[in-house]
């Protein structure tokens, strides 16, 4: 009954949602059906964030190899051109690459977006909480975030989302906007790498799924909104 609620309240704000162990299910079929692709030798990357709520989200975990880490604090790659490299020198011999990436957000059964009951918290928590402390530095007149390596990730990421700034702060439902924005950088960020370093891959094809995590209640299913399914042909970069 209670996933039953999540799933209305989920669709509301995410229409073309679907429950994260259906989404991986339909897309490794896809993979298997379509693309003829051998799921036992896939090794699979992960571009999400490094938030632990993330860990059960989808099936992927259980039938994959890996996953290899990309992403930190907001789901951004930060592991750049040399992580992407180190990646595809790990592929097993006559496999193939998968790379599942996006941020992530939470939501109540009253519909607030960017919060979440995590495990054994009886108040709810931020999730993102990389990015609804990002917003929160958004809404200050004149910020501006000053790298230093002791929070590195999270100066980079706010240093990151400046360009979308006006268009988080003007949107109707701030919370979900800057994960849209996060998505579009990850997103980027992904294909920029996968170009440049297409020449390190033993394969010719490489299967991304992007889009965004939505995390409901503890011990329920999780939900994805995919924004982007593509098999890459490496050839052709």
């Amino acid at each position: 009954m209670l996933q039953r609620k999540f799933d209305e309240i989920v669709k509301q704000a995410y229409p073309n949602s679907m429950d994260a162990k259906d989404t991986s299910i339909h897309y490794l079929g896809k993979m298997q059906l379509e693309h003829k692709i051998d799921i036992s030798k896939v090794l699979m990357a992960t571009s999400v964030c490094s938030d632990d709520i993330n860990v059960p989200s989808t099936t992927f975990f259980n039938v994959l190899f890996g996953p290899f880490i990309m992403g930190g604090l907001g789901g951004i790659p930060f592991v750049g051109q040399t992580g992407m490299t180190a990646f595809a020198h790990h592929i097993p011999d006559n496999g193939s690459a998968f790379i599942f990436y996006g941020p992530h957000i939470g939501i109540t059964l009253d519909g607030d977006l960017g919060k979440m009951y995590r495990p054994r918290q009886e108040e709810t928590g931020n999730s993102c909480g990389a990015l609804m402390l990002a917003l929160s530095r958004l809404k200050e007149d004149d910020y501006q975030p000053i790298l230093n390596e002791d929070d590195y990730q999270q100066m980079k990421l706010e240093e990151s989302l400046l360009p979308f700034r006006e268009d988080i702060l003007q949107s109707d439902n701030q919370e979900k906007a800057i994960t849209e924005a996060t998505y579009e950088i990850i997103d980027k960020k992904i294909h920029e790498y996968l170009k440049t370093c297409k020449d390190e891959f033993p394969v010719d094809r490489v299967t991304l799924l992007g889009g965004v995590i939505i995390n409901t209640d503890y011990g329920l299913d999780d939900y994805f909104d995919v924004r982007n399914f593509e098999v890459v042909d490496l050839k052709s970069l």
